[in-house]
């Protein structure tokens, strides 16, 4: 029997508002903001909450020294993974990976560093 439900994921950052407003415009939503940070809503739901990290260090993808720690698998059609990678970059996002041969994912970093996949999904 579990004890506990999901709240919400937090990612530590330099600037709450603006990796809020990155995420916001990646999947849509609201960002509203309060002393403890930041947070992308979808109407009553949280998405991802973002707080202010002092002396935050950004993961380097793929290195065991500075591991990303987790990262964030983000669905969408795979014909329009190309469209999406240009947009993702054009808000700020460093492309890590480009997935080879496989056409399928791409690895990316957010304005803060966090990986992120944007994973084609056959519709």
């Amino acid at each position: 029997m579990a004890i506990a439900t999901m709240g919400v994921v937090v990612l530590d950052c330099p600037d709450p508002q603006a990796l809020a407003g990155f995420y916001a415009r990646v999947l849509g939503g609201e960002v509203t903001s309060d002393e403890d940070g930041s947070a992308l809503r979808q109407g009553d739901r949280v998405l991802l909450a973002f707080q202010h990290s002092r002396g935050y260090v950004a993961p380097e993808w793929p290195r065991a020294d500075r591991s990303q720690q987790l990262h964030l698998d983000l669905e969408l059609p795979r014909e329009e993974l190309d469209a999406a990678h240009e947009q993702v970059v054009g808000w700020g996002a460093k492309l890590l990976d480009d997935g080879g041969g496989d056409r399928s994912w791409r690895v990316f970093a957010d304005p803060a560093g966090h990986p992120f996949c944007l994973c084609g999904v056959r519709s």
